[in-house]
């Protein structure tokens, strides 16, 4: 297995790792579902799909964090990809997440997002995180209200993504901080 640059945390029921060549099924998978792809980047199939995954473990060598790769420990099944993102021309210095739809409803993407969170602020020193959510995404907008997040308004995403209707959820270190005792 190859594994991109970059630090492993775990949680609980999670291990939280970048990116790895063994990725490329589940992540082709999840991309190719049109429900689960539909609020991601769009529907894509497993040559486009690997793109996106090499650039996310890329990501991890040019600026030292990416989304990692969300494994279930006691299967050892690849879940998503939850982390932090801030693509040239990005709104803001995000968190976000994408699961496969068998990982949906199981409270794994409020756990994964609130370790990369904590590591985000410690490690990376960023002083807010940010999610980009189409407001029709009632999902990720319950995950966004759980981990604290407020809807700070309409934002633009960078070429391709311009004409994406977008809400720009987020909160500083400060709130994250006095929320959750950390």
């Amino acid at each position: 297995m190859r594994v991109a640059p970059g630090p492993t945390l775990e949680t609980e029921r999670l291990i939280l790792r970048p990116p790895a060549d063994v990725d490329l099924d589940g992540w082709a998978e999840m991309m190719a579902d049109p429900v689960a792809a539909r609020f991601i980047g769009g529907q894509q199939p497993r040559s486009v799909a690997w793109r996106f995954m090499a650039a996310m473990a890329g990501s991890w060598s040019l600026r030292g964090f990416g989304m990692f790769s969300v494994i279930e420990k006691s299967s050892g099944r690849w879940l998503g990809r939850i982390g932090p993102w801030k693509p040239e021309d990005w709104p803001g210095t995000e968190v976000g997440w994408g699961l496969h739809p068998a990982a949906w409803g199981q409270g794994y993407a409020v756990e994964a997002a609130e370790a990369t969170i904590d590591w985000a602020f410690d490690h990376l020193g960023w002083t807010e995180v940010v999610h980009c959510i189409d407001p029709e995404n009632a999902p990720s907008i319950k995950v966004a209200q759980r981990l604290g997040s407020t809807n700070g308004g309409r934002t633009q995403l960078p070429p391709p993504y311009e004409a994406t209707v977008i809400d720009l959820w987020g909160q500083t270190v400060a709130q994250w901080r006095a929320r959750s005792g950390r």
